[in-house]
């Protein structure tokens, strides 16, 4: 078993995704982005965006909830990549959609932040 995200080569127009519901609602601070191990299929740019939802069936890829957390930004291969300053301030969220362009992998993705304690 293999604990990553490998997409398929697009030959149409488009790109992939994933939503991820996290655990508790907060503030996210620091973002990595890891595509290690890929060196000839890992995604040229990725997206990050986030929002707040009570229930994890909201969080519909078409919602116009989503905010943008991260802007479009250029990947390396075989590198863990940290974004800080990059991000907007969007204050708490529930879930985040990554999206990569066109397509490719991505070993892990670790958001770190803080709890939003009314949540």
């Amino acid at each position: 078993m293999r604990e990553d995200w490998e997409t398929a080569r697009r030959r149409g127009p488009g790109n992939d995704w994933v939503i991820l519901a996290l655990g508790h609602a907060g503030e996210i601070e620091k973002v990595e982005v890891d595509t290690a191990h890929f060196k000839g299929n890992y995604p040229d740019r990725v997206t990050i965006e986030a929002a707040m939802f009570a229930r994890d069936a909201e969080a519909v890829a078409e919602s116009d909830t989503w905010l943008p957390l991260l802007a479009e930004t250029k990947l390396e291969m075989d590198k863990q990549h940290y974004f800080e300053s990059e991000l907007e301030p969007i204050g708490a969220v529930s879930h985040v959609r990554l999206s990569i362009y066109p397509d490719g992998g991505i070993s892990r993705v670790r958001l770190h932040g803080r709890l939003d304690r009314g949540a």
